[in-house]
């Protein structure tokens, strides 16, 4: 039994997640960590998030903060604690963390979390910086291929085409 077993399902803050890493480390209980935007959730988020939970122990899902440099086309639509909620209520999912609230940001968070596993959408020759450091830090990185047919830009295309 996890000294955390209430809190399943639940959104935590950063600071949080990182105490029941340091209790999950000492119990012996590995961690799996997904981030990623989440917007408009689809079957191709829950199928990763699915996926990332098979691969052992607790998942954290992390809605990371939002980059500045995105185009305005991919702002989210949906405010980032509200896709902490929607994460930390599916059943694959045991803690949801949401960024950018506290002034840590996603790579600052992994450091000091150092999952087990992180899980990246995609090709694994897509690897981003944060996996590339993260996988130099001795966590293995597991690329999930992406659903084809699945993604916030198809739904958002499906919304504003004009009908038939």
């Amino acid at each position: 039994m996890l000294p955390a077993d209430a809190l399943l399902g639940q959104v935590v803050p950063p600071s949080q997640a990182l105490l029941l890493r340091g209790d999950w480390k000492r119990s012996g209980v590995g961690v799996v960590c997904a981030a990623g935007r989440f917007d408009l959730l689809h079957p191709g988020h829950v199928r990763l998030l699915e996926q990332a939970r098979d691969l052992g122990g607790i998942l954290i899902a992390v809605v990371a903060a939002e980059d500045g440099d995105d185009p305005p086309s991919s702002s989210p639509i949906t405010p980032p604690v509200e896709r902490a909620e929607i994460l930390a209520a599916l059943a694959a999912v045991d803690f949801a963390v949401e960024l950018g609230t506290d002034g840590m940001d996603l790579a600052a968070f992994l450091t000091r979390l150092a999952p087990d596993v992180f899980v990246e959408g995609g090709p694994s020759d897509s690897a981003t910086p944060i996996a590339r450091s993260l996988a130099a830090a001795h966590t293995k990185v597991v690329h999930i291929p992406l659903e084809p047919g699945y993604s916030t830009g198809t739904i958002l295309d499906r919304i504003t085409r004009p009908p038939a």
